[in-house]
């Protein structure tokens, strides 16, 4: 084989789309636009969302209104029914709360909630705590420790 006689891999090129050269080449006289309209002309077209001068969707549904809070506190919660893996009079935070794998992460704060029931006294530390749940604890004889969110 000679230097002359070397080609690219059969299929691994491709021919360019030559429009407007003749009806021989499959793309000519109309070159793919069609007869007429306003898509077939130069520089015509309508713009992304345009549905014809019917309202378009974007304008017919109703608008997101407010904004999104940048400084949220987003807490891990953690349901007063899960307490009852602890031991009675225990002391019980945000660590034991990972350890006993009822939240994921501490870098998060806890927020403890009313959901369920607590039948032994514990005392519970946590940042958040709803009226539910405080009531709760305070009447099974434990006590709540409300922590400083870490800023």
């Amino acid at each position: 084989m000679k230097q002359n006689e070397l080609k690219p891999a059969a299929g691994s090129k491709r021919e360019r789309k030559r429009i407007g050269r003749g009806y021989g080449s499959g793309h000519g006289t109309y070159s793919g636009r069609g007869i007429k309209g306003q898509k077939a002309r130069s520089g015509g077209g309508v713009r992304p969302g345009f549905e014809g001068g019917q309202l378009p969707i974007t304008k017919r549904l109703p608008r997101k209104r407010g904004f999104t809070n940048i400084f949220r506190t987003e807490y891990s919660i953690v349901n007063l029914g899960k307490l009852a893996v602890f031991a009675p009079d225990s002391k019980v935070g945000p660590q034991e709360f990972l350890e006993a794998g009822l939240v994921k992460s501490i870098k998060q704060p806890v927020k403890v909630l009313g959901n369920g029931e607590i039948n032994q006294p514990l005392l519970v530390r946590g940042h958040r705590f709803s009226a539910a749940a405080h009531s709760k604890i305070v009447a099974a004889g434990g006590s709540v420790e409300e922590m400083p969110n870490a800023t």
